[in-house]
């Protein structure tokens, strides 16, 4: 079982590579500027970084004399709160000085230097609404839909470490100088926080031409990025590289460029969001931004409701002006149409549009702007604004409420979507005509339409096949690249000819996409003369996409995957070999590994591979299986049952172990749990020709031919085909009397 391309999320991944000494710094804009740069000095985006010195501690920090308890460990302050003393069992103690304090705006996380140039978020944070500290990596656990729950990171966690998850999203013109040899950091910076020139671009330049043109005349090019200039698209796009949940492609934005050439969203695939799209975990705004009306109609940008530095333009009795002036017969009669008294909290259309929920204490507003809907709620937990506010009352009060005051079932077309996000999620295939009819409506939002995509990955069915091709020509550059990643399923040439085609598509997201399919193709067609060149040049794309993080192993294992299917054995293992150097408690490079050794013969190695990933997860099914196949190599068949089994109790969805099983509990003479095991493989991959012979060989050994003859009829039926099958349908006709 190959565990597959690991998906890279975060809000904050750019390191951006320009010439440093263009730069100015943002002291220099405020000899022209005062006012704006008085604005921006004190806003979020200003201070996203500080340092901690005393004058910041004094001001911001309460110092904590009764202990946090993580774990068994306990942490507080110093009498200063300067410095983070961790306590162990043993009555260890340990001083962390509190170097620089990250955020603001809700937490204040604060970072601490560690070995080879780290700096680490520490364990304690501080919460700047109850003026409280906290367990920083406990408040990020996230409690699923399932009754499932995170478990808490280690405070010392690289994806708690600055320099690889935090680093471009707070401080400006940054440079992580990362020894990939030594795996060490000499990280610099320019600024703390969000500077002038991480939106404007250099200003060097700018200022030179301003002080050489006459008085009173400012220079036709002014030498600088700005906003007024921007198209809409091209404004949200420059604050999206901090406020989505991304995977980077490459480590080179700057104002101005196109998203989507150097990032991947990530969507509703997520289990960070629920089934109707509201945030579980965090998600940085911009994915539920896109499903916005408003922001799909062209009349919204970030910029009309917030300013340059973060700040919300229309504070206090002004917040309905910020829906002005497409919705100004709404506003003039807030009342009517809210059914809130003025000057309260309900009667602000942010309220029931925006709601704002807390993750992590983290506060944030929901920027799809939908009405509420208890509906959805009462389906699938998710929050509502009625109820966050009539806390007193139950969504069941609040969905009769809505649906009394309007006489339009709103709620329905939201449920109706959020159901096939959860069959997607679910793996509900006989939903399958109306998730494919969802991707191919013209009309379907493209979020919605991206996320069932993705989420048809598992699904065998070939009916996906047509509307995968479809979706390969929408005008939404993510629905193309979703689609193209799609057909490394299906090697045909008929998507071949599809990824080809994509591989020249105007955007990155895209070619890197197709190129990550057509790896998987025979190297013949690779060197086609009509696809050679094209095939190159998005290959070098795609392995420079995943250079573009070298601190982070899980790009190192995506490099792995590629070298792997296109056959490069020794570059594939070094690279999950780099993975595993980085992250030694990660799986995935292990069992990718392990499974390398074992087709070169090398069950030895493969296995010990195995056994460390175990020693890591105890409970990964794909461990498990692997260490089945590999003891049954061996012939250990005890050990292998023993796996086998344990990889069907950690997921009970997986064909491979059921089908392993039953045909190992079958090998002297079937057994009814054999063959039960069997039909169970059969179900879960009835796409599965190799599953459905199986099952009906073991059921012709057991006498029951006609039973067995109905389960390969059933087989053709759904367009499931083999030689075997075939051979033996036609004994068993040959047999009935």
């Amino acid at each position: 079982m190959l565990c597959a391309m690991l998906v890279l999320a975060a809000g904050c991944a750019r390191e951006r590579r320009q010439d440093a000494a263009a730069f100015a710094g943002s002291e220099s804009c405020r000899e022209c500027h005062e006012r704006f740069y008085g604005l921006w000095a004190t806003s979020h985006h200003g201070l996203a970084m500080q340092p901690a010195d005393e004058a910041f501690s004094r001001r911001a920090l309460t110092p904590l004399t009764n202990a946090v308890e993580i774990g068994t460990r306990r942490y507080r302050t110093d009498a200063a709160a300067r410095a983070v003393i961790e306590e162990q069992p043993d009555g260890t103690r340990t001083t962390y000085p509190i170097m620089h304090a990250m955020g603001g705006k809700n937490i204040y996380y604060l970072l601490t230097p560690l070995q080879r140039g780290r700096l680490q978020v520490l364990p304690i944070a501080y919460d700047v609404h109850s003026n409280g500290w906290f367990d920083a990596a406990g408040s990020m656990i996230r409690h699923f839909n399932d009754g499932t729950i995170d478990e808490a990171l280690h405070w010392r966690d690289p994806q708690l470490t600055f320099n690889t998850a935090c680093f471009g999203c707070h401080v400006s013109q940054i440079a992580k100088n990362y020894d990939a040899a030594t795996d060490t950091y000499r990280t610099v910076w320019r600024e703390p926080g969000i500077s002038c020139e991480s939106c404007h671009g250099p200003g060097g330049e700018h200022i030179r031409v301003c002080r050489a043109a006459p008085t009173n005349q400012p220079p036709a090019d002014l030498k600088l990025i700005s906003m007024r200039n921007m198209t809409r698209v091209q404004s949200d796009e420059t604050c999206a590289t901090c406020h989505a949940k991304l995977r980077p492609l490459t480590d080179a934005f700057t104002p101005r460029d196109r998203f989507f050439d150097h990032y991947d969203l990530i969507a509703f695939e997520s289990p960070d969001f629920y089934p109707d799209g509201r945030d579980l975990g965090e998600n940085y705004t911009y994915t539920l931004w896109l499903t916005s009306p408003c922001v799909k109609a062209g009349k919204l940008d970030c910029t009309h409701c917030h300013t340059s530095s973060g700040r919300y333009r229309f504070a206090g009795e002004r917040t309905n002006e910020s829906c002005l002036p497409c919705h100004q017969s709404r506003v003039d009669n807030a009342t009517a149409h809210t059914r809130h008294p003025a000057g309260s909290a309900g009667n602000q259309c942010v309220a029931c549009h925006m709601p704002t929920t807390t993750f992590a204490r983290m506060r944030r507003s929901d920027h799809s702007m939908r009405p509420p809907t208890p509906a959805t709620t009462l389906a699938y937990g998710s929050p509502n604004a009625c109820n966050l506010c009539h806390t007193d009352k139950d969504a069941r009060w609040a969905d009769n409420r809505v649906r009394a005051w309007r006489s339009r079932d709103y709620q329905a077309p939201v449920l109706q979507r959020a159901s096939l996000i959860d069959a997607a999620r679910k793996r509900e295939w006989s939903r399958l005509d109306d998730l494919l009819a969802e991707i191919g409506d013209p009309a379907s939002d493209p979020i919605l339409a991206v996320s069932l995509l993705r989420l048809l990955a598992p699904c065998a069915d070939p009916r996906k096949g047509p509307a995968i091709r479809q979706a390969l020509s929408h005008p939404h550059p993510l629905l193309r690249s979703s689609a193209a990643a799609l057909l490394a399923d299906e090697v045909s040439q008929q998507n071949f000819s599809a990824l080809v085609t994509a591989a020249r598509d105007d955007y990155r997201v895209v070619r890197i996409a197709a190129a990550t399919a057509l790896a998987r193709y025979p190297q013949g067609l690779l060197d086609l003369p009509s696809a050679r060149s094209v095939c190159e040049a998005a290959f070098r794309e795609l392995e420079a996409s995943h250079r573009c993080m070298p601190d982070s192993w899980a790009s190192h294992y995506n490099l792995g995957n590629y070298f792997e299917v296109r056959g490069l054995t020794d570059r594939a293992l070094a690279s999950y070999a780099h993975a595993t150097r980085l992250r030694p408690d990660m799986v995935p490079p292990l069992v990718n590994a392990s499974m390398m050794h074992a087709r070169r013969g090398d069950l030895r190695t493969s296995i010990a591979l195995l056994r460390k990933a175990e020693a890591a997860d105890p409970r990964n099914p794909a461990v498990h299986l692997n260490l089945g196949m590999a003891l049954a190599e061996q012939q250990d068949m005890s050990g292998a049952e023993r796996h086998f089994r344990a990889a069907l109790a950690a997921d009970p969805t997986l064909a491979q172990a059921a089908f392993n099983l039953g045909v190992l509990l079958n090998r002297t003479a079937p057994t009814d749990e054999g063959v039960a095991l069997c039909r169970r493989a059969a179900e879960l991959a009835p796409q599965h020709a190799g599953y459905a012979y199986t099952h009906a060989y073991y059921l012709m050994m057991r006498g029951y031919a006609d039973e067995a003859a109905k389960v390969l009829r059933d087989a053709l039926q759904r367009g499931v085909t083999s030689p075997e099958i075939t051979s033996l349908l036609g004994r068993l006709t040959r047999a009935q009397p």
